[in-house]
């Protein structure tokens, strides 16, 4: 395809991803009024959160799964449908329980988005461009990261609108990416015989249900150390056991286990999670900074957010297009990853009165560390696979990342619940004031209501407690950072998966490819991703331009020049 193809047909998963990337971020900055007026405390702020996220994360590898058997474009057509539906849902919500099971439908919807987006773009452009345009969903996530505060402030700040119409905000945009998808993405499509893995679906959403339900409500309702955790926490763990007995049968697995015998594919995987868990669980409280430790109108906490969001769509956008120069990816997430540590313990420093200069320097440290590690670690992945995975694969580190932005969240809610009702009992106990049952029960504070001496206690109190989320997080990212530092870097193909005979695959030597030979089902290489050697892919594609994996210009990661016994035999 050339450029202006590819462009035509990206604009419409650009907008499709824009309007994933709304449906967090212009709620996000309404949450607090929205909590407020449905008379929901920080636990259930944070499970508004919490639950799109679980939304996400189980149906992230069903969704990838669905792209290696269905057509990719009428999949994410659907999910733009289950994801209009989910706002329509939210916007007519009466109460909080009608509003977690509408966040819970949008979820599924942005679930698909995420996943499809990267396997589609991954289906059309080959891993040595793919960092060029992974620069333009940087800059479409900085702009929907940037727009959605901002028309969330608006229209909660706006009298004769109120924070309904940020669930519809997003529905004429979904409109808009249906039309342009159907017009512009061409792929083809490869008639299989399928049968879904509905059961290994099943259990994967139990188990992560499980284990977020035990996260939110523990050292709340109950004790960390209960009867309760202990039912909670083996159940969860039974359940993954069943999981994986379930995917070591299933035809078509959702997460094929044989992905995580490659070693860039899970650790990868694992430094998502780390990632996902640091990013999600301390961002998606830093509008709540704002508007509670600093007093400031929803629109304003939108606008102070502003130098993450430059940091993310530089650094994105620039690394991006030196990798797809260069080929390699490797020091840009490591570089990424301390970068991010560094910015999360930075702003782990701030309190309700820090000055603005200096929380926007820490805050696009932590935007660059975000921007080079996020679209990179899926690119590393991709760049591993072939197209019968492509879809697994990427899903599979969405489905890692968000995951552990959802254990984030539920947790890190959970000690912001805790640090706050502490810093208020020193802060009232230093005023002489008696605290008392409604100071500590967790509730979202009217800070206009309260009088001088109280508010700034208040505010002191969330403006501390929500510093510790982003130092608690940055352990997190230094674990990302060790399972980075342990990647062998492959450079990057210039082939996409459908012209490449062979993706790489590991061996007791390093990287080597296999071979041209033909043969349409031969069993799988000792790595189980691509064919052993001696077979050709079962969609039976050639090389393009007569280039063979392993060449010295980048199709492939060669051996040192070798040429196998394979190769030879099939030339």
């Amino acid at each position: 395809m050339s450029h202006r193809q590819v462009l035509e047909a990206l604009s419409g998963l650009l907008v499709a991803m824009f309007v994933a990337i709304l449906s967090g971020t212009i709620v996000a900055n309404a949450l607090p009024t929205i909590a407020a007026e449905l008379h929901a405390d920080e636990t259930v702020y944070t499970w508004i959160i919490t639950t799109t996220l679980l939304a996400v994360t189980v149906s992230t590898p069903l969704w990838g799964k669905l792209a290696d058997l269905f057509n990719k474009k009428l999949l994410i057509q659907l999910s733009l449908v289950i994801f209009i539906c989910g706002s329509m849902f939210a916007a007519l919500t009466q109460n909080v329980g009608m509003l977690i099971t509408a966040r819970a439908v949008q979820g599924i919807g942005v679930g698909g988005l995420t996943a499809l987006s990267q396997v589609i773009m991954a289906a059309m452009i080959p891993p040595r461009e793919r960092g060029r345009y992974s620069g333009y969903l940087g800059a479409v996530f900085a702009v929907g990261t940037v727009g959605g505060p901002l028309i969330g402030g608006v229209i909660v700040d706006t009298p004769w609108l109120g924070w309904r119409w940020c669930f519809c905000v997003g529905v004429p945009f979904s409109l808009i990416a249906m039309l342009v998808l159907q017009r512009t993405l061409r792929l083809p499509t490869t008639k299989r015989a399928v049968k879904v893995d509905w059961l290994g679906a099943l259990l994967i959403t139990a188990a992560v249900s499980l284990l977020l339900i035990w996260v939110s409500f523990a050292g709340h309702d109950y004790d960390w150390l209960s009867w309760q955790t202990a039912a909670m926490v083996g159940g969860s763990l039974v359940l993954g056991a069943l999981f994986v007995l379930a995917e070591r049968t299933a035809k078509e697995p959702i997460l094929p286990l044989r992905l995580f015998a490659v070693r860039t594919i899970s650790l990868s995987s694992f430094a998502s999670l780390f990632i996902g868990a640091a990013m999600f669980g301390s961002s998606t409280f830093l509008v709540q900074y704002f508007q509670l430790a600093r007093g400031e109108t929803p629109t304003v906490a939108g606008l102070l957010t502003l130098p993450m969001i430059i940091g993310l769509a530089l650094s994105s956008t620039i690394s991006g297009r030196i990798i797809t120069r260069t080929g390699r990816w490797k020091g840009f997430l490591v570089a990424g990853a301390i970068t991010l540590a560094a910015g999360m313990g930075l702003m782990g420093t701030m309190r309700y009165d820090t000055a603005y200069w200096v929380l926007a320097l820490f805050m696009f440290c932590t935007g660059v560390g975000v921007g080079m590690t996020q679209q990179n670690l899926v690119l590393a992945v991709q760049n591993q696979v072939r197209l019968a995975d492509l879809g697994a694969a990427s899903s599979l580190v969405a489905f890692l990342r968000s995951m552990g932005g959802a254990v984030g969240v539920s947790v890190l809610g959970a000690v912001l619940s805790h640090r706050v009702g502490g810093y208020l009992r020193e802060g009232l106990a230093a005023l002489g004031v008696k605290a008392g049952a409604t100071a500590m029960d967790g509730s979202i504070p009217d800070l206009s209501a309260l009088p001088a001496p109280i508010r700034t206690v208040v505010q002191s109190a969330f403006g501390h407690a929500i510093a510790d989320l982003f130092l608690f997080s940055a352990p997190a990212v230094l674990v990302a950072l060790l399972a980075i530092f342990l990647i062998k870097e492959v450079p990057l193909r210039t082939t996409i998966a459908h012209t490449a005979e062979r993706e790489p695959a590991p061996s007791t030597n390093g990287f080597r490819p296999g071979n041209g030979a033909q043969a349409t089902a031969q069993p799988a290489s000792a790595d189980g991703i691509g064919p052993a050697d001696g077979a050709r892919p079962a969609d039976g594609s050639r090389p393009a331009n007569g280039t063979r994996p392993g060449s010295a210009d980048g199709t492939g990661p060669g051996h040192h020049g070798e040429v196998t016994q394979g190769e030879r035999r099939g030339r």
